[in-house]
């Protein structure tokens, strides 16, 4: 399976001629009956091998946080990150294997911040919070999670400026989200109270940068859609588990209001997600409205039953969705004014 971005290498490479690209690309759209941006395509896979690599060095790297643990603590997360760094050299920028390349930088992020986390646990940075201030030992606790999400959010952009893995904007982004929230939890008076509203405000500043990239590529052709894809499918579960929980969805039996609400909010999620054209909203939030129409049905006195026609309208709803999209979607865009201009295109590439 080759990517837009692949197309677009082998182009700029003088393989493929440019023409030649374009003419492939429309008869692509044509035969799917939607245009190419409307597929949502990212690379995940190159080959049954990126399973095989990716098999085989979660088995190394478990290994090594093993080894690295029993030597000394912080040692766990450091031997993780040098060593999914250096297999990154290999099969991220020379093999450019797809899945490899987004686990070994997972596991790079995650392996500086364990590391970071395994010296806080060493060094009983926990006592020394409750010494330094008794009373709010949290908040000490906040500032060196802060630290550890900024040293987390540096290390995804050093490994963005060496391997340029589409998901590490996404990934030093959450953590970046993680440093700004992380204080003001820990310092403001009933911190814990805020947690949603401010993951809610960090998932909407998430999807505001998943757009700029979005916009810069509007016929998503080139690595920074991918970019975009990434970010989007951080920002969704951030504003969808933020505002279902905010609203108590699960918060003891749901009525049939609280069910209306979440079915509504569901639907505009759907108008969102067809006007930027991007299903990570979709996708995120589709437990809930699983779970709002089960309520409904369990009220209506179709226990029995609820669970079965709860999948059966809500599994026929988003396929119905899915083999209308394009239709819909150029319905919708063309509601939006001046603002369709800085989004995907809804008509379909003619050849020449």
């Amino acid at each position: 399976m080759y990517s837009e971005s692949d197309l677009n290498s082998a182009v700029e490479a003088g393989v493929v001629p440019a023409d030649t690209a374009a003419l492939f690309r429309a008869y692509i759209a044509r035969t799917r009956q939607a245009p190419a941006v409307d597929e949502e395509s990212f690379r995940l896979l190159t080959g049954f091998n990126d399973i095989f690599v990716a098999v085989a060095a979660v088995a190394l790297l478990v290994g090594m946080a093993w080894l690295g643990e029993k030597a000394w603590l912080p040692l766990g997360g450091g031997a993780v990150a040098l060593t999914s760094w250096g297999l990154a050299e290999y099969f991220t920028r020379r093999r450019r294997m797809a899945l490899p390349s987004i686990l070994l930088l997972l596991a790079f992020v995650g392996g500086v911040a364990a590391s970071l986390v395994g010296a806080m646990i060493q060094f009983h940075v926990d006592d020394f919070s409750r010494s330094v201030m008794p009373d709010h030992p949290d908040s000490i606790n906040g500032l060196f999670a802060a630290g550890i999400a900024a040293f987390a959010a540096v290390a995804a952009w050093l490994h963005w400026q060496r391997f340029m893995v589409p998901i590490t904007v996404a990934a030093g982004a959450v953590a970046a989200a993680g440093m700004v929230i992380a204080p003001i939890i820990a310092f403001a008076p009933d911190g814990e109270h805020l947690v949603y509203p401010l993951v809610l405000l960090a998932g909407l500043a998430v999807f505001a940068l998943a757009m700029w990239w979005d916009m810069s590529d509007l016929e998503r052709r080139t690595r920074r859609s991918d970019v975009a894809f990434w970010l989007h499918l951080a920002a969704a579960p951030m504003i969808a588990h933020s505002v279902f929980h905010w609203l108590g969805v699960f918060d003891g039996r749901m009525s049939a209001a609280m069910a209306g609400v979440v079915i509504a909010l569901y639907i505009g999620f759907a108008l969102v997600a067809l006007a930027v054209d991007r299903r990570a909203l979709l996708v995120s939030s589709l437990a809930y409205v699983l779970y709002a129409m089960y309520s409904l049905f369990e009220q209506a006195q179709a226990v029995e039953l609820s669970a079965a026609l709860t999948a059966v309208i809500i599994g026929s709803a988003l396929l119905m969705l899915s083999a209308f999209w394009h239709p819909m979607r150029g319905a919708i865009v063309n509601l939006l004014g001046g603002i369709r201009h800085r989004l995907p295109p809804v008509q379909m590439p003619v050849a020449a």
